[in-house]
């Protein structure tokens, strides 16, 4: 799979890859990104989902047994899943009740048999019966496929991202609670998960931060989930590459998940390449602000302009 190489944003403003402006880098990376989604999906991604597809998906009433019974729990499986999933669970490990439904037959009727002969039995919920399921953190053996592998330093961009959310009055915060998922924005807050990568949560905080500044206000109900995902996590992309960070297919993998695609990215291309070029201006260390040509004061001031009122729905 191609990928274009950029130079990251440099803290010494006297390196000649300064001269790159805002909009070349967007501009690059949101191609690396489009011959990405163009060559399908990766083999990350399809062990991600063949893993996936062997859990069972819960009822809302298992879930709450689940976080009754271990409240640390991400993802669970019953004992026959994880041996499948190359693991097994740790001796001494006791399972996690749920109900499991009992589904029985039921046979029609004679007279109701005869108006349809190709369904003569009908499948009936019977009852309920214990059954045990077990977290990750109970077994052990082969690792499980990772959906976003995210590598690379950021250095003070992390600071400046942090003073730039807090700037627009979105609050920021940590939780357990969220998991599986990395982070949650929810109009004025974002929340992540702890315990991620210095690269993973840099990620994710542009993540969420995309989300406040694009789908938080009347664009949402003009958008659908598979857009706003999709451009949340290409915006990730730009701005992770821009800062040095090794996505490899990560962002593809997790627009693919959604179902996105390299035609509905390019529909979104304006409003990325606004929205990364408002996040790269505020990640520019000071020392390069100064040293800005007037071209490149003329461009930000710009991006910051045409974007004023996403900015001021962020902090709604």
């Amino acid at each position: 799979m191609k990928t274009t190489t950029l130079t990251p944003i440099s803290e010494n403003p006297k390196q000649p890859q300064q001269r790159q402006t805002a909009k070349d880098i967007i501009a690059a990376n949101i191609h690396s990104l489009i011959e990405q989604l163009e060559a399908g999906h990766s083999e990350a991604l399809t062990a991600y989902l063949d893993a996936m597809s062997r859990f069972h998906h819960y009822s809302f009433g298992n879930i709450l047994e689940i976080a009754r019974q271990r409240p640390t729990a991400t993802r669970v499986a019953g004992f026959y899943a994880w041996t499948q999933l190359g693991r097994k669970v740790k001796k001494g490990e006791k399972g996690i009740r749920i109900l499991a439904p009992i589904v029985g037959t039921k046979r029609k009727k004679d007279e109701e048999a005869e108006k349809d002969i190709n369904r003569q039995n009908t499948r009936v919920l019977i009852g309920f019966r214990n059954a045990y399921v077990f977290d990750v953190e109970q077994t052990e053996g082969a690792e499980l496929p990772a959906l976003r592998e995210i590598t690379g330093t950021v250095g003070e961009n992390r600071d400046r991202l942090i003073s730039f959310i807090e700037g627009q009055g979105i609050e920021l915060s940590l939780s357990e609670k969220i998991a599986p998922a990395l982070g949650m924005s929810y109009g004025g807050k974002i929340v992540i998960l702890p315990g991620q990568s210095e690269a993973e949560e840099f990620s994710t905080l542009v993540h969420e931060l995309a989300h406040e500044m694009l789908h938080k206000a009347e664009r949402r109900a003009a958008t659908t989930k598979v857009v706003r995902e999709t451009e949340a996590e290409a915006i990730a992309f730009v701005i992770g590459k821009a800062v040095g960070l090794e996505t490899g297919s990560a962002s593809a993998d997790y627009i693919q998940l959604y179902q996105g695609n390299a035609s509905l990215l390019a529909e979104s291309l304006e409003v990325i390449q606004q929205t990364s070029g408002i996040i790269l201006a505020a990640l520019q260390p000071a020392s390069a602000e100064q040293a800005a040509t007037p071209d490149a004061e003329r461009e930000k001031g710009g991006l910051m302009r045409t974007n004023l009122g996403i900015l001021k729905h962020a902090g709604s």
